[in-house]
């Protein structure tokens, strides 16, 4: 088969680690890539919503599957432009149709959904800039801390956790009244703080049945001890040892089968991953968001321990034979440190050279905001590269992953050194 990842990231660059493995793989193509799947495949220069640009690669290379990796193309409808169009629709698409990516693309749809399926989640409400002054008597209801939502795509910052009244109250006017995050906070969701552990669900369908894939825990705060600023992610750890049999049980009962079901009930087409983002909140789980693709950097734990072919599972979500393929997973702990580039998530600079990759022999190094440029490796994003390894317990896999970084470099390189701390 001939094989289309969309995307530049650490996830794309794990995907097509992954897919490269397998035999029923004849080619493998990254659009845009970076310099990690540029070793294992042929980058495409091609922007991840750029639809016809995608749609005449897939015809020129003779595509038979596309694994769509960010939410922007699957949000702004990539999977129904393939339906809709004659030349590519036998094309396989792994990633849902627009109306149920709204499960991400707006929290309050999300949360509607989750309501109307029994879903367990965080009490809220929503407001636009017309109600803003409901907002804050809607605030003022609440006991601190207070979090407010950007409802639409704000590439993984839109949401923020106050302690101070007066300062939530400002933030939402900065959200809904100045537009601080542009069109995706003319609506915001306010909604009650669940104080608990999180962690992430991954989940594959095909529209009919579904298979549960490892759980992850991420690190989205730059800081250590979980302070500072959110970002895209700065590390994470697989399995979670405090999700016991008991507990993702319970994930199973009252979060996956009613989500799957519910999407079938809403008429919501769905063949690609769900993830869910969850806290535990004593010994339940509930609901922070979906999101309608897989995490990053969670993708770079959990498909380094699926023994099972990746190619294999794709095809039977596209045929609808997901049921028929037996997930097996590698019993050992997979963790992965997160390398940024100094002042992310706010301004940094690109062009770095980065060396010592060659060096490291324990762990796989997942290229993210890295590319090729005159025969070196530079930085070209904010979150540079991903170093995972395996271990028996995670803090063995830990340990590797710092050890291995000590082989790298690139000018004020910086990372989180407590990634597994709180468990």
């Amino acid at each position: 088969m001939n094989i289309l990842v969309l995307g530049s990231g650490g996830r794309e660059h794990t995907f097509a680690w992954k897919i490269a493995q397998s035999n029923r793989c004849k080619s493998l193509f990254v659009a845009p890539g970076n310099s990690g799947t540029e070793a294992i495949a042929t980058n495409l220069n091609i922007g991840v919503t750029d639809f016809e640009a995608i749609k005449s690669a897939v015809l020129e290379h003779q595509i038979d599957i596309v694994i769509v990796g960010p939410e922007d193309p699957l949000v702004q409808g990539i999977h129904d432009f393939f339906l809709q169009d004659d030349a590519i629709k036998n094309v396989a698409v792994i990633g849902p149709q627009q109306a149920a990516a709204e499960l991400e693309g707006s929290k309050e749809f999300a949360k509607e959904f989750m309501m109307r399926h029994n879903i367990p989640t965080a009490a809220y409400e929503s407001f636009t800039k017309e109600n803003v002054e409901d907002g804050y008597a809607f605030l003022e209801t609440l006991q601190p801390p207070y979090v407010l939502k950007a409802d639409g795509l704000a590439a993984g910052k839109g949401v923020l956790i106050l302690n101070d009244l007066d300062e939530a109250k400002a933030e939402l006017k900065s959200m809904l009244v100045d537009a601080k995050f542009g069109d995706a906070s003319t609506k915001v969701v306010i909604e009650e703080f669940l104080d608990g552990i999180e962690l992430s669900c991954f989940v594959l369908t095909d529209g009919k049945d579904y298979k549960v894939l490892p759980t992850a825990k991420d690190y989205k705060r730059i800081g250590e001890g979980d302070t500072g600023l959110n970002t895209g992610g700065m590390g994470a750890v697989s399995p979670v040892p405090f999700a016991t049999k008991e507990f993702l049980d319970k994930i199973e009962n009252q979060v996956v089968k009613p989500t799957v079901d519910g999407l079938k009930k809403d008429n919501l087409p769905y063949v690609g991953f769900i993830f869910i983002g969850l806290i535990k909140v004593g010994d339940d789980p509930k609901v922070i968001e979906y999101n309608v693709r897989m995490g990053d950097p969670e993708t770079e734990v959990v498909l380094p321990r699926l023994k099972t072919d990746l190619v294999e599972v794709f095809e039977a979500m596209a045929n609808q034979t997901l049921s028929e393929v037996e997930i097996v997973i590698d019993d050992r702990a997979a963790t992965t440190v997160m390398l940024v580039s100094g002042g992310y998530p706010e301004a940094y600079e690109k062009g770095k050279e980065i060396t010592g990759v060659d060096n490291i022999t324990d762990s796989i190094v997942f290229h993210a905001g890295a590319i090729s440029k005159e025969g070196k490796t530079v930085t070209s994003g904010g979150r540079v590269m991903a170093i995972t390894s395996y271990g028996n317990t995670y803090n063995e896999a830990i340990k590797k992953s710092y050890q291995s970084i000590e082989k790298l470099h690139f000018n004020k390189m910086y990372y989180r050194k407590d990634i597994g701390f709180d468990l």
